[in-house]
């Protein structure tokens, strides 16, 4: 992740910094004292997270923030400060964080894990499923369309199973609550098969003697990640999970159960 660290404080910059640094070593780190360089800067480079002091001498960090934002919607903004006053106002252009000075290690770290934008990182996989919330497929971070609702709903449940292989029977009860649907099933597969071909991603679905599933190890899912504790995902769930789909409540109960311990 590639982390900004902008105070015109020669000091102040080198414990954000150094602050930095150790919260995430595998970090790239770029320190501006100069909020104008700091912006030159994002509008070549792409940035996932930007630190930013608020009061800098001829240059807001409110402002800063702003024009950011402008050139980057999804940039993470927090704000890294000594002052109170600003808090409301920093929240109310959706930053992801703000840090009260001295800065450390342990309040930075605390930041970076509830990020209100996951930057995609090396080793990142093409497919993303999001299950929090309502359920969407990514493609190389752009939306999957099918050609049936079925289709998406579908690939929810197969989600869902986590890699099982699922019986064309499993499939139909649950989409429709009884097996009398072949035909119809069989047209979302082949409108599954076909839209992942044309997006060259076909290899993350295994299909065997009517039985077909998700192969998890070649896909991202927040739900995946979750059950892996990663912070990110951890932080994500807030009570809904594939909500537009009835028989998605089972898991999403086993998931609410499971934060309240």
């Amino acid at each position: 992740m590639r982390i900004l660290a902008v105070d015109d404080e020669k000091i102040a910059l080198e414990v954000l910094v150094s602050s930095i640094k150790n919260a995430d070593p595998s970090a790239e780190v770029i320190s501006f004292d100069n909020p104008k360089d700091a912006l030159e800067f994002v509008k070549d480079t792409p940035c996932e997270t930007a630190f930013l002091d608020i009061q800098m001498r001829h240059y807001n960090g409110i402002r800063l923030a702003q024009e950011m934002k402008i050139l980057n919607p999804h940039v993470n903004i927090v704000f890294a400060t000594g002052y109170d006053e600003y808090m409301e106002e920093a929240f109310g252009m959706h930053a992801s964080g703000y840090v009260r000075k001295p800065i450390t290690p342990e309040k930075v770290w605390r930041e970076l894990t509830d990020l209100r934008y996951v930057p995609r990182t090396k080793g990142k996989k093409r497919v993303r499923f999001q299950t929090f919330g309502s359920f969407e497929m990514f493609v190389d971070e752009k939306t999957v369309s099918f050609r049936y609702d079925k289709t998406k709903e579908m690939v929810a449940y197969l989600v869902d199973r986590e890699g099982s292989l699922c019986s064309n029977n499993e499939i139909m009860a649950r989409l429709w609550q009884d097996d009398h649907h072949a035909s119809y099933l069989r047209r979302l597969k082949k409108d599954l098969m076909d839209t992942m071909g044309d997006l060259e991603c076909a290899d993350i679905v295994v299909q065997a003697w009517g039985r077909i599933g998700i192969l998890t190890q070649k896909v991202d899912c927040d739900y995946y990640d979750w059950k892996k504790g990663k912070p990110y995902a951890l932080n994500a769930y807030i009570g809904e999970y594939m909500a537009q789909y009835e028989w998605a409540e089972l898991t999403n109960g086993g998931l609410a159960h499971s934060k309240k311990k």
